[in-house]
């Protein structure tokens, strides 16, 4: 027979299920906020072209000036940046993937 006190009440509240998923068009301004977050994911990734192309150019004249520790900021800066385009560029499909992994948890 199994256990039916309230311990056992509280453990079904947890797994209920209120059934919200997201829905497109529920909100006033939803168009115009992907227009503004569309518009700042462009303007980083044209700040993030100007800092790989200083960050190339530090990392050159550090080589041939033999300033080492030039030429390792240039280095970092050209990892960083390139990092920061692979993310901006994938922003998108990086939160529909985890978006669509999460709503198949139950």
């Amino acid at each position: 027979m199994p256990f039916s006190g309230p311990v056992t009440h509280r453990l079904v509240q947890l797994a209920y299920n209120p059934g919200i998923s997201p829905k497109d068009g529920g909100l006033p301004g939803l168009a115009v906020l992907k227009n503004v977050i569309s518009s700042i994911n462009l303007f980083g990734i044209v700040a993030i072209v100007g800092a790989l192309a200083t960050s190339l150019a530090v990392w050159a004249w550090g080589h041939y000036s033999g300033g080492h520790q030039a030429e390792a900021n240039g280095k970092k800066g050209a990892v960083v940046s390139t990092g920061c385009a692979l993310g901006l560029g994938a922003a998108n499909g990086i939160v529909a993937f985890f978006s669509g992994l999460g709503g198949q948890v139950h």
